[in-house]
């Protein structure tokens, strides 16, 4: 059995009433479900918060106040003293490392270099290389430890300049946490006097160490 129609006057009267009872603002307002936030089930865990917000970014690691502990055929990285690259193959006398022993290289700018082979990766107008001599006694697999991520090439002296042979590298690394090196490259090398170019570093300064691995 259906139920009788209520009078129009009724109708009217049913909804003015409930107009009455709403907030200001809000009678006869359609409400979107995207203005409201999807609730979690009861007992559900609830979001993480985003990372770099409340949380804050990781900070890096920190380092003690005194050196790190540094195997023996890096032990000298801490006692480096000051050398001034050469910018040509004419001028490399002065600028001699001896194999266990640090220097503070001192860099120059990439367009004063007249290096025997081109690197691999020459440097753009604003970085830095430098060119160093060293001589090796005894066969075997020597390390070029670097304070940056410089280029480096190690060339065989060959008889005539611009002769020389690239050697290949056996292994790439970084150094021990903490330590101030970033950058270890190791070579198999004979009995004889080799050069080592530098190139693309960011800065006219280079910590730098070639030493035999034992």
């Amino acid at each position: 059995m259906t139920r009788p129609l209520l009078p129009r006057a009724a109708c009217l009267a049913s909804v003015l009433t409930l107009a009455a009872v709403l907030p200001a603002g809000m009678a006869f307002a359609q409400v979107s479900p995207a203005q409201f936030s999807m609730q979690s089930p009861v007992g559900a865990p609830s979001a993480p918060p985003s990372e770099g917000k409340a949380s804050g970014m990781p900070s890096p690691m920190a380092c003690p106040s005194d050196p790190v502990d540094l195997p023996p055929e890096l032990a000298a990285w801490t006692s480096r003293k000051p050398l001034l690259a050469a910018r040509d193959t004419r001028s490399l006398s002065g600028a001699r490392i001896d194999p266990g022993k640090a220097i503070e290289g001192g860099l120059r700018p990439t367009s004063e270099m007249r290096y025997a082979q081109r690197p691999e990766k020459p440097g753009g107008s604003v970085s830095f290389g430098g060119l160093y001599t060293f001589s090796v006694a005894d066969a075997g697999s020597y390390r070029v430890a670097l304070g940056a991520a410089a280029w480096v090439d190690v060339v065989k002296a060959g008889a005539k300049a611009g002769n020389g042979t690239v050697m290949t590298s056996t292994a790439h690394g970084h150094g021990p946490d903490c330590s101030g090196i970033r950058k270890m490259v190791d070579f198999t090398l004979q009995p004889g006097t080799y050069l080592l170019q530098i190139s693309g570093n960011a800065m006219d300064r280079l910590p730098l160490l070639v030493t035999r691995l034992p």
